[in-house]
């Protein structure tokens, strides 16, 4: 690897007093840009980022404040280090010699050595104070820019997939073919006149069935037709619950399912049918997904059940009343994006996948027999052989050409779905798709938008 070298650009400004100081970067956020496209790197370029401080109230004087720096990349490589913050940008360079990624994480610390954090300074005793604290607060408290950057990132292959893996489905699927299509429903009061609703429990293979709710534009009584969509729930812990639906489209068929099947209120559930399920979804004490000696049998993984209640969800859709017989989308985020890529490639005519921030994405980097750990968060599963069922990544490559795929947002500083395992989802697609790659964005962060921050990889034949 080449030598990495970190570049602060310094000023020397008049001398201000403490508090000055404090107010100059109370609502400072960090915007971080590349001096290219960050996934056109080529391994061994040099990659230059400037992290930029916006919003600086006034000046800031020299060696009360430091950028604190940490480096990191998909090979386990790390180095850290700090330079003086007066409220300009700072530059730092790097490379990798191989195909991956580069993590650059920056924050600042204060006179304290603390990380500072961002404070609201207005009057918050009015309804439009209120409002303006609200949305001050909204991104988060702390100071930050995390980010990366791409080497040789089209060149980036799918992991070893298991031998017989089209074989276990076609056993896993067959059990579905034994339950009939079955759904129950409970009529339910809706605001929005333009549809009606339900609660469903639907009969699946598997410890449990599908539960969500379900919507139908009322203009299905005229004899118009829609498109149906699936909407699949992103990790939620222990919570065990299933609230309705903020937002409901107008012009589809909607439902929206939970991960687990749970019970619904509507079916009866009580806070002891929710407290029962939370302990029954865990497993040696972990949380549900995350026990090594579980995943290592991929029939008893939690995924297989979480897989056959998506392509039970797809197959009831299609005998809805007012389906328009072509047009069947599916959407997620996280894990909601995993359980897309399933539906996309389980076999049931999916024709449209909106996959964002998508989950287990080659689940072999987090391979406790690597020899360096790979840059990934604190929310990867442990990898074991038998999770090799489940990688979004195998199944991608599966998803039929029939099938248009968007990823609206992949996260350059993303370690819950790092950007490797991203870039090697959108590569195995070789149906029509699109990625939207975001500098700066964590999981559940989204830095304002400016020039630098959004890039755009498409097959789709629109372009969009």
């Amino acid at each position: 690897m080449k030598k990495i070298v970190a570049v602060g650009t310094f000023t020397v400004v008049a001398f201000a007093s403490l508090c000055a100081v404090a107010g100059a970067v109370d609502g400072v956020w960090l915007k971080g840009t590349t001096d290219k496209d960050p996934l056109s790197y080529k391994a061994g370029e040099e990659a230059v980022f400037t992290v930029e401080p916006v919003d600086v109230d006034g000046m800031v004087p020299e060696g009360q404040y430091m950028y604190k720096w940490e480096r990191s990349d998909d090979y386990g490589n790390f180095q850290n280090g700090t330079v003086p913050f007066d409220g300009k940008p700072f530059v730092y360079r790097t490379t990798l010699d191989k195909p991956g990624f580069v993590r650059l994480y920056v924050n600042i610390i204060g006179p304290d050595g603390q990380v500072v954090r961002r404070r609201f300074n207005g009057d918050a005793t009015t309804p439009e104070g209120r409002a303006a604290m609200n949305k001050f607060e909204k991104p988060g408290k702390f100071i930050f820019f995390d980010g990366g950057a791409g080497f040789d990132v089209d060149s980036l292959a799918a992991p070893e997939e298991p031998a017989d893996f089209d074989e276990f489905w076609k056993k896993q699927f067959a059990r579905l073919d034994k339950v009939p299509i079955k759904c129950d429903r409970v009529a339910m009061e809706t605001k929005n006149s333009n549809v009606r609703m339900w609660a469903v429990r639907i009969d699946c293979a598997g410890l449990r069935p599908v539960t969500g709710y379900l919507t139908i534009p009322i203009a299905v009584d005229e004899g118009k037709t829609f498109p149906c969509i699936l909407e699949t729930h992103g990790y939620n812990a222990d919570s065990c619950t299933h609230s309705l639906p903020a937002w409901v489209p107008n012009d589809m068929i909607f439902l929206t399912i939970n991960a687990h099947g749970l019970k619904l209120k509507e079916f009866g559930a009580t806070e002891a049918d929710t407290k029962a399920l939370r302990w029954e979804i865990r497993s040696h004490d972990n949380t549900y997904a995350f026990d090594r000696a579980q995943n290592k049998d991929p029939e008893v993984a939690y995924f297989n059940g979480m897989v056959l209640r998506v392509k039970r969800a797809l197959q009831y859709l299609k005998t809805v009343e007012g389906w328009n017989g072509k047009d069947l989308y599916a959407s997620g985020g996280s894990q909601g994006g995993l359980q897309t890529i399933w539906a996309a490639a389980c076999g049931e005519g999916v024709t449209f996948a909106r996959s964002s921030i998508t989950w287990c994405c080659d689940m072999r980097m987090n391979d406790p027999r690597r020899e360096k750990k790979a840059a990934t968060g604190n929310w990867y599963i442990p990898w074991v052989e038998g999770l090799g069922y489940y990688d979004a990544v195998t199944w991608a490559k599966r998803i039929p050409s029939t099938c248009r795929v968007e990823i609206p947002r992949a996260g350059l500083g993303d370690y819950t779905c790092p950007p490797m395992g991203l870039a090697k989802l959108y590569n195995a697609i070789t149906a029509p798709k699109k990625i939207v790659w975001v500098q700066g964005s964590e999981h559940g962060y989204v830095p304002p938008e400016y020039e630098g921050r959004d890039f755009t990889r498409s097959t789709m034949d629109d372009g969009r």
